[in-house]
């Protein structure tokens, strides 16, 4: 059996930051501009790192822009609309197939609860999940690869990793998983096909 380990943002559901801030700014230029002047992405890799956004807004210099990412987990459910069903009716094939399936996400341990609320099936889809806000650690660090093995109880060369990200592809590629780039569900199906898992 092959265990099969899927990251979730861009893979099995659709994230886009700019929805939480579009009512206040007007339009996604005006929300690129913010995120360029508050230096969003490392900022919110910082949350997925374990901090909070209300401390992280605190080092933000205009008191508008700082209430505005005070407030992203508020308006968090906003930024993750739609599952990409055609990754999730793979992954259930998957299964079906008897390989188990685990998940290794940077996400933020505030805005977790939010995206299982919003996608229920976060909660229940997964033999074990790792969230690296909770671990206080990030892909494509080895240590949250080797702590993923330690807790599923099993080894990196039985594992699949997922990632739309290829610094994590290479990151599980080095702990010695074998890893697939996401680039859409019809080239992942193709790539586990040609991996015999299929």
């Amino acid at each position: 059996m092959t265990a099969i380990v899927f990251d979730i943002g861009q893979v099995l559901i659709r994230w886009d930051p700019h929805l939480a801030f579009l009512d206040a700014l007007g339009d996604r230029t005006a929300v690129d501009a913010f995120f360029a002047r508050t230096s969003f992405s490392a900022l919110n890799l910082r949350a997925d790192g374990g901090e909070r956004f209300a401390d992280l807004a605190t080092e933000v210099d205009d008191p508008a822009d700082a209430a505005l990412l005070a407030g992203y987990v508020d308006r968090y459910s906003l930024t993750v609309p739609e599952a990409i069903e055609e990754t999730w009716a793979l992954m259930d094939n998957l299964r079906g197939r008897g390989h188990a399936i685990h998940a290794i996400t940077n996400w933020s341990a505030e805005t977790w609860p939010v995206g299982v609320a919003a996608h229920p099936r976060l909660g229940t889809s997964f033999g074990v999940t790792i969230v690296s806000g909770v671990e206080r650690m990030l892909k494509p660090e080895p240590r949250i690869f080797n702590l993923f093995c330690d807790r599923a109880g099993v080894a990196a060369s039985d594992c699949v990793f997922i990632d739309d990200s290829p610094k994590n592809v290479a990151g599980a590629k080095a702990t010695g998983m074998d890893a697939i780039h996401f680039t859409g569900p019809d080239a992942l199906w193709d790539a586990l096909s040609d991996r015999g898992v299929l």
